[in-house]
């Protein structure tokens, strides 16, 4: 039997962590690096998602059709999602990049990765190493101090990802932005290079531009299960928006696409957005 993990603080490489315990579960944890949450767990139910955005994430999982999957992940932390497509997905392959090294050590020898395949290193890098039509999803959530690495929003990380994925393969990001969507407007039509068939999910306030916050990005080369996350996206506890089709194209209107000359990062959010309360 594993000891019980031990609240505190831990030097990582892009801060220090700390890992507090849930007042409201017995067995779930929050992960925090210089004050921004980065993920809770909750080890006696991996199903247990916390952070409405790791919820829609997983809507789109739960969406894919039944049976095991192949699955990247870049950037891990505590591995919430990994966790949980390893209990409601049996027999998937994973395969997480992450790189911070000291984080990865905190989360194993505390919270445990016992099944999970976590390689420290650039996830781009780790990616761009991948057999060609080897995944069947690519989950990007590489966060550090709350921006998404310019690198991971680019023309030729997307058609790499495009590359790796099966033909009916799904990619999903997090992103992050604020009033009139500027950076997520660029990353649509970033995406749209390589993927024609794009969608959205996130909190109505967020996407009118009242507010920052996270949106879930889905691409694929084939039909996304759109009715499905709209169902899901609005009987949320938290109810979200799932945009599509030709909403999503007047969305992201003449917007640019991203490429390595500009490797633009997601914009820096306001204090405490992301952070521990």
């Amino acid at each position: 039997m594993r000891p019980a993990p031990t609240p505190g603080t831990y030097p990582v490489r892009f801060g220090t962590a700390e890992l507090l315990r849930d007042a409201d579960r017995p067995n779930a944890w929050m992960i925090s690096v210089d004050g921004v949450a980065q993920s809770h767990v909750n080890l006696d139910d991996p199903t247990d998602l916390e952070f409405d955005y790791i919820r829609r994430i997983a809507d789109v999982v739960d969406c894919l059709g039944e049976g095991p999957l192949d699955v990247l992940h870049v950037g891990g932390a505590a591995c919430t999602l990994p966790r949980y497509v390893a209990a409601v997905r049996p027999r998937s392959r994973q395969l997480v990049f992450d790189a911070d090294s000291e984080l990865v050590a905190v989360v194993r020898e505390q919270l445990g990765l016992k099944g999970l395949k976590v390689r420290v290193g650039d996830g781009r890098e780790g990616v761009s190493a991948r057999y060609d039509a080897s995944a069947d999803l690519v989950i990007v959530d590489a966060f550090e101090r709350g921006v998404l690495a310019g690198g991971l929003a680019t023309v030729e990380f997307t058609n790499e990802i495009a590359r790796v994925l099966r033909p009916a393969g799904t990619y999903v990001a997090n992103v992050s932005d604020g009033p009139n969507l500027p950076f997520l407007r660029r990353f649509l039509a970033t995406l749209a290079i390589s993927f024609p068939h794009l969608a959205i999910l996130a909190e109505p306030g967020v996407l009118r531009g009242r507010r920052f916050g996270n949106i879930v990005v889905a691409a694929s080369r084939t039909e996304l299960p759109v009715t499905d996350l709209t169902r899901r996206a609005a009987s949320s506890a938290y109810p979200a928006r799932c945009v599509a089709g030709e909403d999503l194209r007047d969305l992201r209107g003449k917007a640019k696409p991203i490429t390595d000359a500009e490797a633009l990062p997601s914009p820096i959010p306001p204090k405490d957005v992301f952070g521990i309360f």
